[in-house]
């Protein structure tokens, strides 16, 4: 074998075969980045760093790295771009460790690959967004991307512990009745709806992200946010009221792991209350501002997990000793 072809053929073999302490560690890194990045978007936002590098893909015209004269909004906005760089790395990592065993486990490498096609998507979306001179509602679908990416990142975290769930998967069946699952993806649902309308109402208020130019502020979407605010609430506590009834059935029910995921859940819900109501009646604060989309991102992250553990099927215990059954 020549040595041209060897190199590749030892570089093969260092990847995974299956899912280990190596693919678990880069899960939990590409949920990790996703959350990450929503907060320093976020942080772009709030410091009104949104056009501290004003074009695309280059940070100024003549640099694609931000220069002294652009000041803390363009530090602040590349250290983002660079964010965003170091996030890829991880989702090309995260690809390569499931591409060995991708026949086995064809779930994960859609996963993988489903997040790698989201970085360059990204980065189109984000560049629209600078060259739209920050549209609140290319900066929404920019979020909304980010929290689509958080429920994948999220599904990845759980499958290379459990293995896949799902009625087309051999196990000796669910372990709730159906209407608990029912009323799960309800609660699903009305979070959905509380970050669609969270991003609207975001879109609306008076964080837009850039304010270098007072003759020429960045638009916003027209929508009254203080009524957005209140619209946005109702969402919130029917997910926060089907959250205590999950609770109180996974307890009747005995479901142990359910439970489990849930406290998690209404603990972020809680606290998400807490800085919701707090911002609102201190005149959206930009730290309480950031911390609420955080824990948007941390709150998609804990549905997920509580939808798919009603969908987990007992045969598939977590067993930290012993190999994942599919892996």
């Amino acid at each position: 074998m020549s040595p041209a072809t060897s190199l590749p053929t030892r570089l093969w073999r260092l990847l995974p075969d299956k899912v280990d302490r190596r693919v678990r560690a880069i899960a939990w890194l590409s949920l990790v980045f996703q959350i990450v990045l929503i907060g320093t978007g976020g942080a772009v936002r709030l410091t009104a760093s949104g056009l501290g590098c004003p074009t695309w893909p280059q940070c100024t015209a003549d640099s694609f790295v931000n220069t002294p004269e652009m000041g803390a909004h363009g530090v602040i906005e590349f250290t983002n771009r660079m964010l965003t760089f170091v996030l890829s790395v991880v989702v090309v990592l995260a690809f390569l460790f499931v591409i060995r065993f991708r026949k086995a486990r064809p779930d994960l490498f859609g996963l993988t690959l489903a997040q790698g096609l989201s970085i360059p998507f990204q980065a189109i979306l984000g560049g629209t967004t600078v060259l739209t001179g920050l549209n609140p509602y290319v900066v929404g679908a920019h979020f909304a991307v980010s929290i689509v990416l958080v429920a994948i990142t999220a599904v990845l975290v759980w499958r290379v512990y459990r293995g896949r769930t799902g009625s087309s998967d051999p196990g000796p069946g669910w372990n709730v009745p159906h209407w608990y699952r029912g009323l799960a993806v309800a609660m699903a649902v009305f979070a959905g709806i509380t970050v669609v309308v969270g991003i609207l109402t975001t879109g609306s208020g008076p964080h837009a992200g850039d304010n270098s130019n007072p003759d020429k502020p960045a638009p916003r979407n027209g929508l009254d946010p203080q009524l957005l605010q209140h619209i946005h609430s109702w969402p919130a506590y029917a997910t926060l009221a089907l959250t205590v009834a999950l609770l109180v059935g996974a307890i009747v029910l005995k479901a142990h792991r359910v439970r489990r995921f849930l406290l998690w859940l209404l603990g972020i819900e809680l606290v998400q209350v807490v800085v919701g109501i707090s911002q609102a009646r201190l005149g959206l604060p930009e730290l309480l501002v950031g911390i609420h989309m955080v824990l948007a991102g941390c709150l998609v992250a804990a549905v997920t997990a509580v939808v798919l553990a009603t969908r987990e099927a007992p045969a598939l215990e977590l067993r930290t000793s012993a190999p994942t059954r599919h892996a």
